[in-house]
């Protein structure tokens, strides 16, 4: 669409006593994408994608995510309940191994059994940290054969984060959802199993202390040092004099003197405390695995959980209770200008495409949207992501229903980790039969030449008709796309050139694992507009909200999009204040 057509006379609406700073029309954040089909796509040329929606006249459709119905028949998600009961035990499930223990005051994991079509209704409880288990058809040998017309044809089914990350059981991020009860309008899937790379195999890492003790991977002394070291981090605070004296030094350097062995020196590095070798100090090493443990046995039997369908589903929930209570989202509407008051200096307006403007005392954009000139002084980090889709998972066992992270060291000291995320189709963000995996670390040069490496030691790239004997049972990538993407987070508000005082700039993603740099930032800019406002309190229940008569009908009208259908909350659910289950979003809203 031609703006300036739509619009020319825009700058009529700016007064004499206005100035205006210019938005940027073009997103520059993402550079260097290469993509690669490694499947033959002849047989594709006349495929097109099921249930595709033809493009609004003007509007490009974004490639950057896909939109995927899914099919609730063919593939039932799995519902994780975000519940704080006081005193909830693990529960036993007909058919399936006794639940290991929780810390402490937590939840229950309820699920569909995905093996059972006939109960797509029904709700079995789980045990928790436990993958639905689903029987294997096809042996880590054989992969069923995917095809490129396959993957164009169910292209819907993938839901690609531009950003991929995992929330922390008791990060800021799930107190959040659970204060507020944004969590109703999401569903949840844990990550079944934290993985290393070591000695160029790819093993699974015992976290909790049924985990270490079932371990045929350690020795007994092993388990021993690795319970001691672990129950230390727990509560170091405690016994400063065993950490004082390293405090200059690195945590790979503390662990060296811990009487730990170099595989469980690699596991806590890499893929407990999941820190740099080289620039991480000891005390931010013991802050990172107690954070760690901490998180462990809150929902599962790892500290992470993963929203069905991808992050992008985060906002999306946010944004549905905002509306319920009656925020306006103007959609397919891009800005031009803010409009700036020259007297006082503060923003008064912004002017969409359309011609439009729109008034309000605050205005909040994301860092992007900055022109070139406001950003003069501004120093951006880059970081380095690659998606893949695979026929199998990096470490196949008799479950293929997993959601794995995977931190892979570098091979040269200084250069950063790589953090890599496999996800089944049962997080719905894949077609059956595949896996999506994401691959992230922060820059060091393109996106290629920084995680093709990686790539390399833990896929296969050749074609099928290419591929050698030794590269069989290394999982095969179907598709992959390298590309860059803009770190704006922590940077200082004043490194913006002419931003009035009441326009507030968000950062975009950054590199870390967790939400918590977004959750702290959206806050600290919501106390500055209202400080004495409390951030995202609990919403009243719809039954609390007295209206005045003449407003009964059109508020309860109103009122009917929120979720009503929903099961009524158990006994055990009622008796805990701030209980939140995490509910099935309706996906057509």
């Amino acid at each position: 669409m031609d703006i300036n057509d739509e619009c020319e006379d825009w700058r009529k609406l700016i007064l004499e006593n206005e100035e205006v700073i210019s938005l940027s029309k073009k997103v520059k954040t993402i550079q260097h994408v290469e993509d690669f089909c490694f499947v033959d796509q002849d047989s594709a040329e006349d495929v097109e994608e099921a249930g595709a929606l033809p493009k609004l006249p003007g509007f490009g459709a974004s490639g950057a995510e896909g939109v995927a119905q899914e099919s609730e028949k063919e593939c039932p998600p799995v519902e994780c309940a975000l519940q704080e009961a006081e005193s909830s035990e693990p529960e036993k499930a007909t058919g399936t191994e006794p639940a290991s223990a929780m810390d402490g005051k937590d939840t229950a994991v309820t699920s569909e059994n995905e093996s059972s079509q006939s109960t797509a209704l029904g709700e079995s409880t789980l045990p928790l940290g436990k993958t639905e288990a689903a029987p294997s058809e096809i042996s880590a040998q054989e992969p069923k054969k995917i095809t490129y017309s396959q993957i164009v044809r169910e292209g819907r089914r993938f839901n690609i984060d531009l950003v991929s990350k995992l929330l922390y059981s008791r990060g800021l991020l799930i107190d959040l959802l659970i204060k507020s009860n944004v969590s109703r309008y999401a569903e949840f899937k844990n990550a079944t199993r934290i993985l290393a790379f070591r000695e160029g195999k790819v093993e699974q890492v015992p976290c909790s202390r049924a985990d270490v003790f079932n371990s045929r991977q350690l020795t007994m002394v092993e388990k021993r040092m690795l319970m001691k070291f672990l129950t230390f981090c727990l509560d170091y605070e405690q016994h400063p004099d065993e950490y004082q004296d390293y405090e200059n030094s690195t945590f790979a350097q503390f662990l060296s003197t811990q009487k730990l062995t170099p595989s469980l020196q690699h596991f806590i590095l890499h893929s407990i405390a999941m820190v740099s070798e080289t620039n991480c100090s000891a005390l931010e090493g013991l802050q990172a695995t107690k954070k760690f443990l901490q998180c462990l046995g809150r929902y599962g039997n790892t500290p992470f959980l993963f929203p069905l369908y991808g992050q992008g589903e985060i906002p999306q929930c946010f944004c549905r209770l905002c509306a319920v209570f009656g925020g306006i989202y103007c959609l397919r509407h891009s800005v031009q200008c803010l409009v700036v008051d020259k007297e006082s200096g503060r923003c008064k307006a912004i002017v969409d495409h359309f011609g439009q403007r729109i008034s309000a005392d605050y205005f909040i954009v994301e860092d992007s949207y900055l022109s070139e000139s406001v950003c003069t002084n501004v120093s951006y980090r880059q970081i380095s992501r690659a998606v893949l889709i695979t026929d199998q998972s990096v470490l196949n066992t008799d479950s293929e229903q997993q959601v794995s992270i995977l931190t892979v060291p570098p091979v040269d000291l200084g250069k950063p980790a790589v953090c890599v995320i496999e996800l089944c189709s049962s997080t719905m963000t894949c077609m059956k039969d595949t896996y999506l995996v994401h691959l992230t670390c922060p820059s060091t040069k393109t996106a290629r030449e920084d995680l093709e490496p990686v790539v390399q030691k833990l896929f296969n790239l050749n074609t099928e008709k290419e591929t050698e004997n030794e590269e069989l049972e290394k999982p095969r990538v179907l598709w992959a796309v390298y590309f860059n993407m803009r770190d704006s987070s922590g940077i200082d508000k004043n490194s913006y050139d002419g931003l009035p005082s009441n326009v507030y700039v968000c950062s975009g993603p950054d590199s870390a694992l967790g939400n918590d740099c977004a959750v702290k930032q959206a806050e600290a800019i919501f106390q500055e507009m209202f400080p004495a406002e409390e951030f995202c309190p609990p919403p009243p229940n719809p039954e609390d909200i007295i209206y005045d008569e003449d407003e009964i009908a059109p508020e309860e009208t109103g009122l009917s999009n929120s979720p009503e259908t929903k099961p009524e909350p158990s006994s055990e659910e009622s008796s805990s204040r701030g209980s939140t289950a995490v509910q099935k979003a309706d996906k057509e809203k």
